[in-house]
């Protein structure tokens, strides 16, 4: 799979940048067929309205919070993290994570640019799909309020959920295409990326206010195919670097 990380379009093997359209006019590549598009929902097709630590807060209490939080500078796997602990105090942890998620189904938003983005890929008859560490309510209530809808829609429930490659996979299986077809769209550099790295698909960042560097790719050893600071960038993306004939 090519490698590109593209933030207004720049693509660059590493240590070397090149813009798209130069690079295109270089070499000249068959563009890659692309016939699905599976999307994170919070912070991604959705405003982001929940108070994570706070929630964080609330199921490790303060001291654990702190000691997690500086064990895990990248960002906190609360699920993972309350995977071990007692059947009770699971029933308890997930009590309350739903409890801060349904607070936030009040204030459930619509990303900017996510509509036309849908609108443009049913246009070219590419498939959406959908994939969220959330509960299924949530997926539930965005397809009714906003009337957009995505196929196959996992909610948590689905095990094992990201970044595990396993709903990703689940859902190319669905449509009988390859994961080398696919993109994975997503604002979560450890959830989104690395599941559809793991998976083979192309990856998309979602990156609103600047919050990854380089530091953290290196890191975490991963690194996106595209790099975009809001939805409205995707349509040129795509149409610039893939064939999207139905």
């Amino acid at each position: 799979m090519p490698l590109f990380l593209a933030k207004s379009f720049l693509l660059f093997p590493p240590k070397t940048f090149f813009s798209a359209s130069n690079f295109t006019a270089m070499t000249s590549p068959p563009k890659t067929r692309l016939r699905g598009v599976v999307f994170d929902m919070d912070g991604t097709l959705t405003v982001p309205v929940i108070d994570f630590p706070a929630m964080y807060r609330a199921v490790l209490g303060d001291d654990d919070y702190k000691r997690v939080k500086e064990e895990n500078p990248t960002g906190i796997d609360i699920l993972h993290h309350i995977e071990n602990w007692s059947p009770e105090k699971q029933r308890q942890a997930y009590q309350t994570i739903a409890d801060f998620e349904r607070q936030g189904l009040d204030r459930l938003q619509i990303m900017p640019g996510a509509a036309k983005l849908c609108g443009f890929l049913d246009s070219k008859k590419i498939r959406r799909g959908l994939i969220t560490r959330n509960f299924k309510e949530a997926v539930d209530l965005f397809h009714d309020r906003f009337g957009i809808t995505f196929s196959p829609a996992l909610s948590r429930e689905f095990r094992p959920y990201k970044p595990d490659p396993a709903p990703l996979l689940h859902i190319c299986s669905t449509w009988d295409i390859q994961p080398s077809e696919v993109m994975m769209v997503g604002d979560s550099l450890k959830d989104d990326v690395a599941c559809g790295k793991r998976a083979g698909a192309f990856t998309c960042l979602l990156d609103e206010t600047g919050r990854y560097t380089a530091t953290d790719f290196a890191k975490l050893d991963l690194q996106p195919d595209f790099l975009v600071s809001s939805l409205t960038e995707v349509y040129s993306l795509l149409e610039a670097n893939f064939d999207l004939t139905p």
